[in-house]
Formats: C-alpha cells, structure tokens, sequence
C-alpha cells in the first residue's frame, strides 16, 4: 500500500539535499512551485551589489515605470538556510537596467525606473512585475537583488536567465536594436561567483495568453 506524501513533509526532510536522488525525478513535479525552495534550501551565495545600487524605498510590485520590455513576473521564496522554513516580512529589492542597457537613477538621473521593493508574504513569496533585462558590455544578463530581515541587510545577490531563452527574446523589439549580448555565462566570473545554474531563475510562459514569462527562485539566507 503506498504512503501520500506530504509536500511540506518532503521539504523538512529532504531540505533540499539529492531531492531527486532519494524520490526520484518525478519529485520535482510532485513538488511544483516547491521544488525549487526544496532543491536550493542552501545558502545562496553572495556577490557585488555592483555599481548601480541606488537608495530608495519605493515600494511596488510593478517597477516598470512604462519601461518597453517583454514582461517578466518575479517570484522569490526567501528561506532561512539553516532550518528551511520560509521567512515572511523579508524586504526583497531589485534592480536591472532596461531593454537598452541602461539603468535609472545614476549619473545625475532623477529617474526610478526598474527598482523596487516588496515584503515576503506568509509563505516567504515576494512577487515583482518587471520586464526580461537587456544586456550591456562585459556581463551576462542579469538582475541584482538584495534581502533585508528585521533591518538587517543579509543577502546582496544577482539572478540569471536561461540563454536560450534570453536568445529568443533579443530578436524581439525593442531588445532586437541592441544585437547579440557579447558575454555568454561562460565568460561571466560572477554568473559562478552566484552559483552557476542555481542562479538562474526557472522561467515560464504567463498563462492566460498573457505576453512574457513568470521567474521563480528560492534565496537562502541566515538571519
């Protein structure tokens, strides 16, 4: 007679450690939205914030600010990397440059465009609506983000994206304009700093017909 299992059950035991190895491959879709906190309840690790950071206390989910762009829905499980329990009122920022390359609110520039912040909710999920990030000489396509808990700064990190599919979204306007990206993850020394593949988010297309993809991604921190 076979035992359901418990998809919080898996996560506290497992925690994220050869998850597929002891359930098997079909684990990771038993587990859905899940699976990802499940397989990455480490200690994401930290890299340069760069130098495109700017202090601001904007919060919003949508931090488009009428920026042209494929549309791109962030969602982050913040967890605590110690216990693998979620952590709910964490301060989650990002920040990324637009379809062109370039980023607000630096050099002088008043602009806010693509940045924000959002509390995670009861389940550790903080949710943005942003659009796929262009590229710009020297880096792999990226989007940088930061975790506060309690006040406390305890994550500066960036994410990354598929390169197939980043591929397949520079032939699209208004991305196209700006050709090729000359840095692939292979040439990116932080795309490794990050966690390589870990970093990258898991991407899907919108359902509903809706244009873009939905990024999800589980960050580990000790508080």
């Amino acid at each position: 007679m076979q035992t359901e299992l418990n998809r919080r059950d898996v996560l506290k035991t497992i925690g994220g450690a050869g998850l597929a190895a002891v359930f098997g491959a079909r684990a990771l879709d038993f587990l859905g939205d899940d699976a990802q906190a499940a397989t990455t309840c480490l200690l994401t690790p930290e890299v340069t914030e760069g130098p495109y950071w700017v202090d601001t206390s904007l919060t919003r989910r949508d931090v488009r600010s009428g920026k042209a762009g494929l549309p791109l829905v962030l969602r982050f499980t913040i967890l605590n990397a110690k216990t693998c329990s979620v952590i709910k009122n964490a301060d989650v920022e990002i920040w990324h440059c637009d379809a062109l390359g370039n980023y607000s609110g630096v050099n002088g520039a008043s602009t806010r465009f693509l940045r924000g912040h959002q509390k995670s909710n009861a389940n550790g999920k903080a949710e943005f609506l942003t659009i796929f990030p262009g590229w710009y000489r020297g880096r792999t396509p990226h989007i940088h983000m930061k975790v506060h808990v309690g006040g406390q700064e305890v994550h500066t990190g960036q994410i990354f994206f598929n390169e197939k599919i980043t591929a397949a979204v520079y032939k699209q306007a208004p991305y196209a304009g700006r050709g090729t990206y000359d840095t692939p993850h292979s040439a990116d020394n932080i795309y490794e700093q990050a966690g390589g593949s870990n970093a990258q988010v898991k991407l899907a297309k919108r359902a509903g017909g809706l244009k873009g993809y939905v990024g999800t991604i589980a960050i580990g921190v000790v508080t």
